[in-house]
This record gives structure tokens, C-alpha cells and sequence, in this order.
């Protein structure tokens, strides 16, 4: 799609207000500032009787946070006049489309609201004197926000789109041999660990289910996503919710020995298939390098944004949470500095190893740039978390890092920890991270902080 220019689109808006009188643009600017609230509770009143929208905006603190935001946009929108400088109050709507876009808020929606606005105004201008001449120009200023927003909006979202794909790939290709390995070996350390459970005499809600197991974080959070729209994946995950739902359950102490026998056969029965599943959805994966970090082999941050609404989604869907954590390694200009950059890259590959292995096969690991990495937890509570983040601190404060030469170095890393609170906007967590993270850096390093 052809994008219009900056410089177009403030001609455009300065044409529109050169050609309104000094007395409609006083009077729309009273208006937003008298109407702001009213305006905001209208337009999202309209929006919550959309099932669609509803999902989006039924979070407490989110409301509270769109409602002000909303009536600064009015008031701003509505106050524009032909000596404002335009480029900020463009580049706002243009940030507004990038943020509906990461939060993925259909199109017919936006447009939706800007038909609540534009009816509300007319409503509540309906004694005004000018009253045709303030609704033509609140009319045209809507349009010519919506406007610079879907333009903004399908840049974006295109953006986003190549990226998912391309993620789905990767995920689906990288070190596949070593990755269905792996997970068949988790899968069969759980069905071990089962029987011997139940051998033991263990309740069936004492039992730990496929689903929270290190292959069910695996295949929830990154195998169901990767393998999306084989018909081996439905298979997987109706055989799992088979298995947690219906079996484990009926393992009960007073099972007779014959029924007892024949769960068990049944319970084996079902991990075979799974295996049998996952051994079909490996073989049709080649290998795919793309998206991964050259120096260190983590996913780069490419990926940081389809990952990070995907986890989003689920947790909204399904009603759980997941962490973040920000991890910036302490002082690493020193280490450059005065071991040269090559002992600066072993460093970061040797830490980037320690946070893989430190992690669930569910988690994922980023590197950010430089020296900053990036956690995401799934499935986790801040207070868990909180012990991944200090398991994670003392492993690399006690670990000896080799460099060239037979040198060995000490470091630290500081660590910011955010939980999900039920925003749909990615970025949000992201900034509460990080806040976390200056926080971590300003108590002196080597420390873990979480944030507000």
C-alpha cells in the first residue's frame, strides 16, 4: 500500500483548519473540554456491548486507563487550530494505529467508535447556534484521525502478520531433531513418574497433570502454535485434556484391581499416541535457521511481539498469567573494555546457555541487543517467578565464565520482573520491566526487582 507523507497529510490538516472560522474552532474546543467525559463513557459504553470489543476492554484498570486517555485525545483533537504545529498531534494518531494494531482491535471497530463520537456530538450539540458548522468540523477532524490511524494500523499489522508467519516457521524448524528428542523424553518422564505415582497409592488430584508437565508447557505455549492447522495437533491436544480430564480422575484408591489395570493400559495407550503424534508432526519439519540470534542462538526480538500477544491472548482466554523478566548483565562495558570485545561475545554466550537450561521447556528466552536478555515465564505467578529470577541470579553469580586465553571472569546481572495484570497492550509490560529493571540497577545491582 502507498503510504502518504507526513508533509501530505499536515497539508491536508492545515487546509481544513485554515478554511474554519476562529468562532467554530473556539466553540469546538469548549466543546471538547465541557463533553470530554460524556464523549468517552458514550463511546465505550457502545463498545462493551461488543463481544469482540467487550474482550478487550473488560479489564477494570484498562477502562480507567482508555477512559482518560480518550478524553485527553478529545480535548486535543477538538481544540486544533490552523497555528498549532500538526506533527506531534499526526504522530500521536499514527502511534494510536501501532498501538491497535499490537493489540490487535479489528478495524470495524475503530471505525465504529468514530461513529459513536461523531453521533454523540450531534446529540449533545443539538441546541448549539452552530451547530452545523461545529458537527462538519468535529465530522472532518474524526475522519482525518481515522484516517492517519488505518494507515498507521495496516502498516503495522502487515508488519506483525510477516512477522507471525515467519515466527511459525521458525518455531516449527529450529533444531527440530534435538526438539522432538527432547519432548518425547519429557513425555515419557511423565508417564513414568505417573505410574509410579499411582503405584504408590497417590489421589488422583495429588497427581501431576500431562498439561502442566514440562512437554504439556511445551505444547501448549509452543508446539500447538507451531504445528497450527495439522491435524496431528488436534489430536495431541484432545488426547492431553482426555488424559487430565477423564483418566486421572478415575484413578481412584477404590478402584477394584481389573478396573485399576485397565486405566492404566488405557493411560499408556494414550501417551503412545501422542508419541506416535508428535513423531508425524516432526517429520514434516526441515531445518530453518531464520529468526534465531547469530551470536548466542536465542530468539531474537523479531519475535517478541507475535510471542508476546500469543501469550496475551491465552492468558485472557484462559484465565491464567505469565512473567517477564528483564535480565541486563552488570557492568558489561568493563568487560569489553578490558578483555576486548570477543571475551564480551563468550560471555554473552556463555550466560545465554545458563538461561536456557535455567528455564521450562513452556519458557522462552530472548536476546534483546547488546547485553540484555528477556524471559518470558508462562503459566507462573509473580511469586514464583520471583524464585525463578533469584535461581537464575545466583546460578550466574556463582558460575565461572571462560574467556580466551584461560582467563576466567565473575559477573552479575540485574534482573526486572513484571506479571501479567490483564492489558492487552504488549508494551505495557514491557515498560513495567524495564521500570523494574532501572529499579534493580539503581539499588545497586545483582538483585532482583518486581515491579508495581
Amino acid at each position: 500500500m502507498t503510504q502518504i507523507s507526513t508533509e501530505q497529510l499536515i497539508k491536508e490538516w492545515q487546509t481544513l483548519l485554515v478554511s474554519t472560522s476562529d468562532s467554530v474552532c473556539a466553540s469546538t474546543q469548549q466543546f471538547g473540554k465541557q463533553h470530554a467525559l460524556e464523549l468517552a463513557q458514550s463511546f465505550y459504553q457502545h463498545m462493551l456491548e461488543d463481544a469482540v470489543a467487550a474482550q478487550l476492554l473488560s479489564h477494570e484498570q484498562v477502562q480507567e486507563r482508555l477512559s482518560s486517555s480518550m478524553q485527553r485525545w478529545i480535548i486535543t483533537l477538538f481544540s486544533l487550530t490552523a497555528t498549532d504545529d500538526l506533527q506531534p498531534i499526526i504522530a500521536q494518531q499514527k502511534h494510536i494505529g501501532d498501538v491497535h494494531a499490537r493489540i490487535n482491535i479489528p478495524v470495524h471497530l475503530v471505525l465504529r467508535g468514530a461513529r459513536v463520537l461523531k453521533e454523540t456530538s450531534a446529540r449533545l450539540l443539538n441546541d448549539h447556534a452552530q451547530r452545523a458548522e461545529c458537527l462538519s468540523f468535529i465530522a472532518a477532524l474524526v475522519d482525518m484521525a481515522m484516517e492517519v490511524m488505518s494507515q498507521a494500523y495496516t502498516a503495522s499489522n502487515d508488519k506483525i502478520t510477516r512477522a507471525e508467519e515467519s515466527y511459525r516457521l521458525f518455531s516449527i524448524a529450529q533444531n527440530s531433531a534435538h526438539e522432538k528428542d527432547r519432548q518425547r523424553a519429557a513425555l515419557l518422564a511423565w508417564e513414568n513418574k505417573a505410574m509410579f505415582d499411582i503405584a504408590m497409592g497417590l489421589h488422583f488430584s495429588q497427581l501431576n497433570t500431562l498439561s502442566a508437565s514440562e512437554f504439556g508447557l511445551w505444547f501448549r505455549h509452543k508446539g500447538a502454535h507451531a504445528f497450527e492447522g495439522a491435524s496431528e495437533t488436534e489430536l495431541i491436544s484432545a488426547t492431553i485434556e482426555k488424559i487430565d480430564t477423564i483418566i486421572l480422575p478415575m484413578l481412584k484408591l477404590d478402584n477394584n484391581p481389573e478396573q485399576r489395570q485397565e486405566l492404566l493400559r488405557n493411560l499408556h495407550e494414550q501417551t503412545r499416541s501422542i508419541a506416535y503424534h508428535l513423531e508425524n508432526l516432526f517429520s514434516q519439519v526441515s531445518e530453518l535457521e531464520s529468526g534465531r540470534d547469530v551470536l548466542t542462538h536465542l530468539l531474537n526480538r523479531k519475535f517478541l511481539p507475535v510471542v508476546m500477544n500469543k501469550e496475551i491472548n491465552y492468558a485472557r482466554q484462559h484465565d491464567r498469567s505469565f512473567c517477564l523478566l528483564v535480565i541486563d548483565v552488570d557492568h558489561f562495558k568493563h568487560i569489553n573494555d578490558s578483555y576486548g570485545h570477543d571475551a564480551g561475545d563468550v560471555t554473552l554466550q556463555q550466560l545465554a546457555s545458563l538461561l536456557s537450561n535455567g528455564c521450562r521447556s513452556g519458557d522462552y528466552v530472548f536476546r534483546m541487543g547488546g547485553e540484555e536478555f528477556l524471559m518470558l515465564l508462562v503459566d507462573i505467578k509473580a511469586a514464583k517467578a520471583i524464585k525463578v529470577a533469584e535461581k537464575l541470579r545466583h546460578l550466574v553469580e556463582k558460575e565461572e565464565f571462560r574467556l580466551p586465553r584461560g582467563i576466567t571472569l565473575k559477573i552479575t546481572i540485574s534482573i526486572g520482573l513484571a506479571e501479567f495484570s490483564g492489558h492487552p497492550d504488549p508494551q505495557k509490560l514491557l515498560n513495567r520491566a524495564d521500570d523494574a529493571l532501572y529499579q534493580a540497577k539503581g539499588r545497586g545491582r545483582n538483585c532482583v526487582m518486581v515491579a508495581d
